[in-house]
Formats: C-alpha cells, sequence, structure tokens
C-alpha cells in the first residue's frame, strides 16, 4: 500500500515538473517571437524594403517609417520580460526542485533583455546614421562614382586602382585614376549597354554608340576588356607609294552602320550619303587632288578665294613647319599633301556618316579620333601649325569658341601658326566670331572675307586667316 502512495506521488511530481517545462518552453517560444517582431520593427525604422531592391538609380532611399510605434513596441517587451522574470523568480522559492532550469532560463531572458535595451539604447544613433549598404543611397548623390551604376565592369573600371606595393609609382601617385566624361551619369542606359560585354570575348559592333556618348559628352569612354571587332576579309592595305590618292580596298572597313556600303559609292555621291561639309571628300581624283595646291573656288565679283595654298602659307615660316594637327573633317588630304613638304600632320576627325578615320589610315597617314568636347592630347607649346576647316563655322557657342581657341592656343608653340580655312558665319555674326580670335593676340599675316555663293542666300559668308602665336613671358 505504501509503495502504492509513493508511486502515485512520484507521478504526480513528474506531472508536476513536465507541466513547469511546458510552460518555460512555451514561455520561451512567446518570447522569442516578440524579440523577433522587435528586431523587423528595427529595422524596418531604418530601412525600407524597397531600399533592399536594385533600383534605376542605386539612389532611392525611404525616410525611417513608424518611429514611435517602434519604440512603444519596446517598451512593452521589455515590461513583459521582465514581468515574466519576476514570475520565474518567483516560482524557483516554491519549486525548489525545477531551480536550476528555472534559473539557466532566467538568465537566458536576461541576456535578451540586455540585447534590447542596448539597441533601445541606440536608437536615436540608428535615426541619424548614414545607412552603409551598397544598394542604398542618401538622397544626395554619392562621391564613388562606382555605386552609380550597375554594370560590374563599369563599376570595376572608375574604381580607384591601388599601387600593388603600397608606394608610391614612378608617376608620383599611390592608385591609378581612371576616368569617364561627366556626361555618361547623364547617359546612364546607353553607357551601361555599351558597358555590357562578356570579358575576353568579340565586342559587340557598337562603334556607333560610342560615338554617340562621345559627341553628347561622355568623353572620355572607359576602356573595355573585350576583343574589338574587325572586317571579316581583312586585305593587306596597299603600299605607301599607291595609298595616298587610291581609294582602299572596301573589305578593309566594317560598312554595318553606314549607309553606303563601299568606297565607290562615297566617290560618287549620288545620293549625297555621308556628311553634308564633305560631301565630295572621298573623291581623290577631282575634288581632293587640286585642294591647297591649285586656285579653287575664285569669287567671280571679287575674284578673291578664301582658300589660301600650301606654298604659300609655308613660305611664311621657311623651313620652320614640321609637325602639326589638322582638326576638320575629311579623309586626310591636307595631311597628305603637307607630307609632301616634309611635314606630319595628324588629322582629328570623327565618323559623321561614313568611315573617315578608316579611310585616312588605310591612306597611309595618321588619323585621331577626337571629338570637339575634349582637351587636346598634347602637350603645351608642342606643334608648329594647327589647321581647320569644314567644322568650326556659325553653329558653334562663343563661349565653346573660346575654350576651344585657348586650347589651341596652349598647344601651339611661341611663333606657330593657326590657320584658319573657309570658316563661315551670318554677315551679322562676323564681327563677334572675329573678336574671338583677335582676343588672342596673333600676329596677322592672312586675313580674307568673301561672300559665300554656294547658295542663293547671300547672308553667309567664308572668313580664312593664317595667325601667329607671339611669345610670351613666363
Amino acid at each position: 500500500m505504501i509503495l502504492i502512495v509513493l508511486d502515485n506521488m512520484a507521478k504526480v511530481n513528474s506531472l508536476v515538473k513536465m507541466g513547469t517545462w511546458k510552460s518555460v518552453n512555451r514561455t520561451i517560444f512567446i518570447l522569442g517571437i516578440c524579440a523577433l517582431l522587435v528586431s523587423v520593427a528595427t529595422l524596418s525604422g531604418s530601412y525600407s524594403f524597397r531600399s533592399l531592391l536594385v533600383t534605376n538609380s542605386f539612389c532611392d532611399y525611404v525616410s525611417p517609417l513608424n518611429e514611435g510605434e517602434a519604440r512603444m513596441n519596446f517598451e512593452v517587451v521589455i515590461r513583459k520580460i521582465r514581468q515574466e522574470m519576476d514570475e520565474l523568480k518567483n516560482g524557483t522559492l516554491k519549486e525548489s526542485s525545477s531551480s536550476e532550469i528555472l534559473l539557466r532560463h532566467s538568465a537566458f531572458l536576461a541576456d535578451i533583455l540586455g540585447l534590447i535595451e542596448s539597441m533601445q539604447a541606440l536608437g536615436p544613433d540608428v535615426e541619424n546614421a548614414t545607412v552603409d549598404h551598397s544598394l542604398v543611397k542618401l538622397n544626395h548623390q554619392s562621391d564613388e562614382p562606382a555605386d552609380y551604376f550597375l554594370i560590374e565592369e563599369i563599376r570595376k573600371y572608375v574604381r580607384v586602382k591601388p599601387n600593388r606595393l603600397g608606394k608610391q609609382n614612378f608617376m608620383g601617385a599611390n592608385g591609378t585614376f581612371t576616368s569617364i566624361g561627366h556626361a555618361c551619369f547623364a547617359m546612364k542606359e546607353e553607357l551601361e549597354e555599351y558597358m555590357d560585354y562578356d570579358v575576353g570575348e568579340i565586342c559587340n559592333d557598337d562603334w556607333k554608340l560610342a560615338q554617340k556618348l562621345m559627341v553628347h559628352g561622355c568623353d572620355p569612354l572607359p576602356r573595355r576588356r573585350c576583343l574589338a571587332r574587325a572586317p571579316r576579309l581583312y586585305t593587306q592595305p596597299f603600299p605607301i607609294s599607291e595609298s595616298i590618292w587610291k581609294l582602299p580596298d572596301d573589305r578593309n572597313v566594317r560598312w554595318s552602320a553606314y549607309r553606303c556600303k563601299n568606297f565607290t559609292c562615297l566617290a560618287n555621291n549620288g545620293t549625297r550619303k555621308g556628311f553634308f561639309k564633305c560631301a565630295d571628300c572621298f573623291n581623290l581624283t577631282h575634288h581632293e587632288m587640286p585642294r591647297w595646291i591649285q586656285p579653287t573656288d575664285l569669287d567671280p565679283e571679287t575674284n578673291t578665294t578664301a582658300d589660301f595654298l600650301i606654298p604659300e602659307v609655308l613660305k611664311i615660316k621657311p623651313g620652320e613647319i614640321r609637325i602639326g594637327l589638322d582638326f576638320s573633317v575629311g579623309t586626310g588630304t591636307f595631311a597628305a599633301r603637307m607630307r609632301e613638304f616634309n611635314v606630319t600632320i595628324v588629322s582629328a576627325t570623327i565618323n559623321l556618316g561614313a568611315p573617315f578615320n578608316e579611310m585616312i589610315a588605310l591612306r597611309g597617314l595618321v588619323p585621331l579620333y577626337l571629338s570637339i568636347n575634349q582637351r587636346l592630347p598634347f602637350f603645351d607649346n608642342t606643334l608648329d601649325l594647327l589647321h581647320t576647316t569644314r567644322f568650326l563655322d556659325g553653329w558653334i557657342d562663343f563661349v565653346l569658341l573660346d575654350f576651344v581657341l585657348f586650347d589651341w592656343d596652349r598647344v601651339l608653340r611661341p611663333g606657330g601658326l593657326l590657320w584658319i580655312d573657309s570658316f563661315f558665319c551670318l554677315k551679322e555674326d562676323l564681327e563677334d566670331y572675329m573678336e574671338a580670335f583677335k582676343v588672342l593676340r596673333y600676329r596677322k599675316h592672312k586675313w580674307v572675307v568673301v561672300p559665300k555663293r554656294d547658295k542663293d542666300d547671300d547672308r553667309e559668308v567664308f572668313f580664312s586667316a593664317v595667325l601667329e602665336k607671339p611669345p610670351r613671358p613666363f
């Protein structure tokens, strides 16, 4: 009988312990859920779900929401945990047999309480802190250009490349600072399309997109790590003895982006295909060959022309003109003619409707793929001659013309010649444009203004000049 009673008492005691254990587990589970809700509420005060998504600009940032509600949740959870801890402490006095379990869980809850209280103490700092996340940006633009773009190749390119040895390199810099044009940020979609390629594979046939970026101010363009496309059946260029005055092989150009699909089409120009300011540039025999050597385009009324001849210009500085730049739209004929006088000319142009750069190179001359937006890649006071035609005309803004002319002045050496060849504009704008050239205080060797007779409208004039840069004190 006694054994049965003792056995029943043991079972009751076990049930009590089981009930206490289940109650403790239930309490811990509820408190864990509460702690999770508090964590979510804390994050929602600093982040938004949208900020974790990739947006178009990476600049969307949602301000903290429900800050008061988050504080209230902190206070409620802390109060409930304290009440539960007090009840557990009281339970240890009544149920000494389960004191170890209760003390352990009491310590566990104390740890949770300490963490939540520390988070509450940091609450004001979290509200004012800068979110350190690569996909979240504040309302103002990030100082890191790489953070603005989605395509990883752009991000890798624009980041500063520190030197591997941790020392200054031979150029005196601690790293390499690769750059892109400021307008690249305004043409984000186009630039990301341009830089979307597989590293080490063949590049897309997108030179026209690249030129669009350059012309609109995304210049310089970033370098790429893909292999440039070439014509499928590239052939050996003609020898220099033939190439100067002979149309190149059509197979040496990629024609996909042009209206004309061969040089004969460009030379005939029956449908005005190509750049309208250089409609006959590919007609080497009849149009190009006489230029700058024989008098052309004489005005019938005044018997004058805006075209100066190379021999008479070189006589201004006998033997002194050796190297120069031709900033024009053309096929390199000016450089070809100057080559006959032992003068090396680099031809700067872009491919406006026709393969001008390929044409210049296939003739055996040096092309420079350069837009008007960019500073000339020459050091100060280095060139003997700078020539321009069919490019800087009455369309150009006066402020832009100032920047261009002063950059040209920078690269011309003292005593160098600036040859303005057939600059045309409206009569009413002529004085303003001429003043822009006079600001340089160059010596006038040649200066002529003649009517532009190729249209019925007599409001336009040609202006040509040969000016010498004066010596200046250091």
